[in-house]
């Protein structure tokens, strides 16, 4: 194959692929055997054998080859200039009309901080095995700012781990203000920023104890911490709205096909298993246990696989509801974004899997949305024991608070906080039924929706019982602290 015939090979081309690319030594043949990474039409990442020895290649083509060939190019020479420990860069060339590539040492046995952090995020907030791999990765930082460079596009994956050693990776994202001089305070921060944004909302309080891992690589500056939270907010803010507008489109993380016939959104690692599911969704409903059916949306569990899924259709009632409804986004798509949403931000919810529009010529009918189903009890049935005692357990009572902080803190409104969707899944309330969710951009119209959520979900109980009581007492009445 020539390099250049990758540009149409889209996401998943037949491997193994061989190529001829050249080094100084002259030509041989590059087997890449598989694929780690792939932009269509772009980059293609992958491992494979060259000269009789394992590499990692990057290969760049397509209309913005030169330029990406030549930014990984500057970076990896600017890692290797500055002595930080970086792949070693066996070969590389750009050729006119084909494309670039660049071919590394492939370490092996090498673990990403990424997968790393993926092992250890479950345990408790900066267990000593959380604080290892944020110190490492920290260190890593310290040391690249100290000598005048960052990484734009910094993230945990961007750090193997072979053994004792880290290593940094992808030069693209590499930048420097001035190579071997310490970076200015203002770009510290602003590269902080994008590591800690990155992190769960948990580990936030902790942010200056982490930084102390940090500025034992790099002491330079006083980082006041008000500043670097003002950074972590706004790249929050900015990887949220990316994010979102991701769930739309064809990307790493979404299969997404748009026409005048439908539109289908799936996350990526589920679309061999939910093409089938979209494509008989009414036939596995009636065939599952309905919990609402008829009117507006029709609700069941069903098993595909020996895996319990829950399937919600939006119907179209009439030509009345039709005129409604068939000029703005469904609520499947609504509930499929919100969805979506919540997990970013991780504050629990079914796991949203793919979503379906049926259209004709644009105008839009019947839509799907496919989540994972959560076989734990909803909050009325929790809590049915404790309604005259008001003994509810701390444990979830506290996770009661933690929820509510959480939606306060995002200014999130759900809008039908019925307690039949409010399910106790692993030790956390998770919500469900997001058709009319929001997040609101200001405290003013944040403030009434959510008086009105805290009012419908205090409906859950008598008022004179023990347990609305209790609850009354705990969750917070007022908001000001959302601003």
């Amino acid at each position: 194959m020539h390099l250049s015939e990758l540009k149409n090979a889209g996401r998943q081309p037949s491997l193994p692929i061989s190529l001829s690319l050249a080094d100084a030594a002259g030509p041989a043949q590059l087997q890449l055997l598989t694929l780690l990474r792939v932009l269509p039409g772009q980059r293609y990442v992958g491992a494979g054998v060259w000269r009789g020895r394992p590499v990692l290649a990057k290969l760049l083509v397509g209309n913005k080859a030169a330029r990406n060939f030549q930014r990984e190019l500057d970076g990896v020479r600017l890692l290797s200039a500055q002595g930080l420990t970086t792949p070693l860069l066996l070969a590389d060339g750009l050729k006119d009309g084909e494309g670039g590539w660049l071919l590394f040492e492939f370490l092996e046995g090498a673990q990403s901080l990424g997968d790393a952090w993926q092992q250890v995020e479950g345990l408790p907030v900066l267990a000593d095995e959380q604080s290892a791999v944020l110190a490492q990765a920290l260190g890593a930082i310290g040391q690249m700012h100290r000598k005048g460079l960052w990484q734009e596009d910094l993230h945990l994956d961007n750090l193997l781990r072979q053994g004792n050693r880290l290593y940094l990776i992808d030069g693209a994202g590499i930048c420097s203000e001035t190579a071997g001089q310490p970076l200015s305070r203002q770009k510290v921060l602003e590269n902080l920023g994008v590591f800690f944004a990155q992190l769960p909302k948990s580990l936030e309080p902790f942010t200056e104890e982490l930084l102390v891992y940090y500025l034992l690589s790099n002491g330079e500056h006083a980082l006041p911490m008000e500043a670097l939270q003002k950074q972590v907010d706004k790249v929050r803010s900015w990887r949220l709205k990316d994010f979102l507008i991701k769930t739309g489109r064809e990307c790493t993380l979404f299969s997404v096909q748009r026409g005048a016939f439908g539109l289908r959104a799936i996350r990526r690692e589920e679309e061999a298993a939910m093409l089938p599911v979209l494509a008989q969704a009414d036939a596995l409903l009636d065939q599952g246990h309905l919990y609402k059916t008829g009117g507006a949306a029709s609700v069941g569990k069903v098993e595909v696989d020996g895996r319990t899924l829950v399937i919600k259709r939006y119907n179209i009632k009439g030509f009345a509801h039709w005129l409604k409804r068939f000029w703005r986004p469904s609520r499947a798509w609504h509930s499929w974004r919100e969805g979506n949403r919540l997990a970013f931000l991780g504050i629990a919810t079914p796991k949203p899997l793919a979503v379906q529009e049926k259209r004709f010529l644009g105008l839009r009918g019947r839509a799907y949305l496919i989540t994972e189903h959560l076989p734990g009890p909803d909050i009325i049935e929790r809590f049915a024991p404790y309604i005259d005692s008001g003994h509810a357990p701390e444990t979830e009572l506290l996770a009661l608070d933690h929820l509510f902080a959480e939606l306060i803190r995002e200014r999130i409104s759900h809008g039908d906080f019925k307690g039949h969707n409010l399910f106790w899944q692993q030790d956390r309330w998770a919500l469900i039924d997001l058709d009319s969710m929001c997040q609101h951009g200001s405290l003013a119209s944040f403030a009434p929706a959510y008086a009105r959520d805290r009012a419908r979900f205090m409906r859950n109980w008598p008022e004179n019982s023990a347990l609305y009581q209790v609850i009354d007492q705990r969750l917070p009445k007022d908001v000001s602290g959302a601003a």
